[in-house]
């Protein structure tokens, strides 16, 4: 690895959708996106890496959704939604 460059860390390697990013993905694009977003982990894990799990890595393992939506974010941008 060139040093010079710096360290590569996990957020090089992800790609963050907001909840309007992605509610336009499809289904197969999101269990891609969970699958590539997991195995970039674990390979970072494998090759010696120490970072702490991230909270998107978590979410995902559960089967959840990449983000956290505070509530009183998601009812004050999206009334009715309660």
């Amino acid at each position: 690895m060139d040093k010079s460059r710096g360290s590569l860390s996990f957020g090089d390697v992800t790609v963050d959708f907001s909840w309007e990013e992605w509610q336009c993905l499809n289904p197969a694009q999101r269990t891609l996106y969970r699958d590539v977003m997991l195995e970039n982990y674990h390979n970072f894990v494998s090759v010696g890496f120490l970072i702490n799990k991230p909270e998107v890595i978590f979410r995902l393992e559960e089967g959840e959704e990449p983000w956290i939506v505070k509530e009183e974010f998601l009812y004050q941008n999206y009334p009715g939604r309660r």
